[in-house]
């Protein structure tokens, strides 16, 4: 990786999903502006705030995506990510970075 540059593997699939209620959203459904959680897999040497294991939040419309030996990741740069949810944040916060 490369100056703050970050490489992200996202968590579950974009496939349906389910509400809080239980209701089952097909994953045709039309959604507004949402942001999608990833895991760290890689950061570069620039990054400041991120490390391999966190979880971070992004837009999903400003991605890169990249294959590496047949699996799918997003490359992003960290001026990018809007929160990063750590478990290295002091037990009294929510964990999350903003």
């Amino acid at each position: 990786m490369l100056h703050d540059r970050v490489l992200v593997r996202q968590d579950g699939g974009e496939g349906e999903r389910r509400s809080s209620a239980g209701i089952v959203i097909p994953a045709t459904a039309s959604m507004g502006r949402r942001l999608s959680w990833a895991t760290a897999v890689g950061v570069g040497p620039n990054v400041r705030s991120i490390v391999v294991g966190d979880r971070v939040l992004f837009d999903p419309d400003d991605r890169s995506e990249v294959e590496l030996h047949g699996k799918g990741y997003v490359l992003l740069r960290e001026r990018d990510v809007h929160a990063v949810a750590a478990t290295r944040v002091e037990s009294d916060g929510t964990g999350l970075y903003l």
